[in-house]
């Protein structure tokens, strides 16, 4: 903790006014300390919490042992709330964050030794260690140290890619961290689905001020595509002359709708959401879940039954069974700007700011390099921001870059800080043992047909730097393809 304050003492002793600041610049010097320190007081909040938690954890073994073992249900319940009740006095809070307080304490301190870590390094936050925490919540000690492994450890296999944790937002952190528990969770999705379908409701609550709360717990498909056509109907309402903002409007569509059906003048356009689906999946040969655009993880069932009943509010994405990349976009149009759009949003999954979780549909295509300036129109140099991030981009020093054919642009601040992009966590679905081995070892390359879809380039070809086209790479080969007739199966 000395070592941080002095550097604090550093950062504030820079910039104009300073004696220390000895830069051309003692704006530029004073801008750059401020955020330096920042950062340091940002990783001295997560280092203080981890001694939080250590004491915490520490006093509740202590309560325990002096208290003696309970010789009733009762007097175990009487100890705890005397602990939490000490803890919520000496802290100033609520007891019930008290009680949250020793929960998480101790499923840090005996569950979770990576997190644990990595709160005391100061590499990610409390509000990360929370997440941990709640995804982590019901899953026996092996499954829980994989989860935890495949975020915190570089060397687990199949670990994260893109940005580490702790440059994460939390809510992104959270999205990544469930879709990971939903894919490996031991309990099968289609059991733990079954359940949830069981308890689907309709609530009200009360609230202040002549308002009140209306919410459905469903289906992820049914929530999901309700959710896209009222985005949609709110979009086509938004005029000059209208008032309402989105969320309002929003909410007055889907009220016209619940109250009359499709009112007169509210539009009704038909959502559209994309389904990932693993191939053999979709035969009904493996259980893999499928992936709901704008949710995460559903069970295979689930996307069968939207791809069979041929729900035109749902676009299907096959996936390679060997390595997990995105092969195919069902669509029903063969304009080049929408397969290219779509690509987008299937590459990106959201708008591919730092910590955006707009998943919004009409997220606009924004060229990296200008088309003015030389700029093509492919994947390579396209980004989807939402419309408050590509207002950002084009009327501030903010700036994406670097995108790939998997990976969206990483964004350079005005302040000349790089902060990289999220990527999607595609990985191999489980391989059926009687097609034989699907890697061997081998490093995977995703084929090509995101440029394939955009008209750029044949199938086994792939976009170089510059835009230039090239044969596929033969030194990296992919197994054998169980179904290589691809036209066939997709018409079928």
């Amino acid at each position: 903790m000395e070592a941080s304050l002095a550097k604090l003492s550093a950062f504030a002793g820079r910039g104009a006014g300073n004696a220390a600041s000895t830069g051309a610049d003692p704006v530029r010097d004073e801008a750059d300390a401020c955020l330096d320190g920042m950062a340091e007081v940002a990783s001295m909040e997560a280092r203080l919490a981890a001694l939080k938690v250590h004491f915490a954890a520490g006093y509740a073994r202590a309560a325990v042992a002096m208290a003696g073992p309970a010789v009733s249900p009762q007097e175990r319940t009487a100890q705890e709330m005397a602990v939490t009740a000490e803890v919520a006095c000496v802290l100033t809070v609520s007891e019930r964050s008290a009680a949250a307080l020793l929960a998480e304490s101790a499923t840090l301190t005996t569950k979770l030794p990576l997190t644990l870590s990595a709160l005391q390094a100061g590499s990610i936050s409390w509000q990360h260690a929370r997440v941990m925490c709640d995804e982590t919540s019901g899953l026996d000690l092996a499954a829980a140290a994989a989860l935890e492994a495949h975020f915190l450890d570089p060397e687990a296999p199949f670990a994260a890619r893109g940005c580490p944790a702790g440059e994460l937002a939390p809510g992104r952190f959270r999205a990544k961290a469930r879709r990971w528990r939903e894919l490996h969770h031991p309990v099968s999705i289609e059991a733990r689905h079954r359940k949830g379908v069981e308890d689907r409701r309709l609530e009200y609550v009360p609230d202040r001020d002549g308002m009140a709360w209306l919410s459905a717990y469903l289906t992820a498909d049914v929530a999901v595509a309700a959710w896209s056509r009222a985005t949609e109907a709110a979009r086509a309402l938004q005029e000059p002359n209208e008032s309402r903002t989105l969320t309002q409007l929003r909410a007055d569509v889907a009220a016209d709708w619940l109250l009359a059906g499709v009112a007169e003048g509210t539009p009704s356009p038909k959502a559209q959401v994309l389904v990932t689906v693993p191939v053999l999946s979709l035969l009904g040969a493996e259980s893999e879940p499928a992936t709901l655009d704008g949710y995460g993880p559903v069970p295979p069932s689930m996307a069968r039954r939207l791809v069979g009943d041929g729900a035109g509010s749902f676009l299907r994405v096959l996936t390679d069974p060997r390595n997990g990349a995105p092969l195919e976009i069902g669509r029903t149009s063969y304009r080049v700007p929408k397969a290219m759009r779509q690509w987008l949003r299937l590459r990106d999954g959201r708008c591919p700011f730092p910590g955006c979780n707009n998943h919004s549909l009409d997220n606009e295509a924004d060229h990296l390099l200008a088309w003015s300036e030389g700029g093509g129109t492919g994947v390579t140099n396209l980004g989807q921001p939402c419309r408050r991030h590509h207002r950002l981009r084009h009327t501030t020093a903010w700036r994406p870059v670097d995108a790939t054919r998997d990976q969206p642009p990483g964004w350079i601040s005005p302040a000349g800080r790089s902060y990289p992009s999220e990527q999607q966590d595609w990985e191999p679905p489980h391989w059926p043992q009687h097609l034989g081995h699907a890697g061997e070892g081998r490093e995977l390359e995703p084929p090509g047909w995101p440029d394939v879809l955009a008209g750029a380039v044949g199938p086994g070809e792939t976009v170089g730097p510059g835009g230039t086209v090239r044969p596929g790479d033969a030194g990296q080969p992919l197994p054998v393809d169980p179904l290589p007739d691809w036209a066939l199966f997709i018409a079928a």
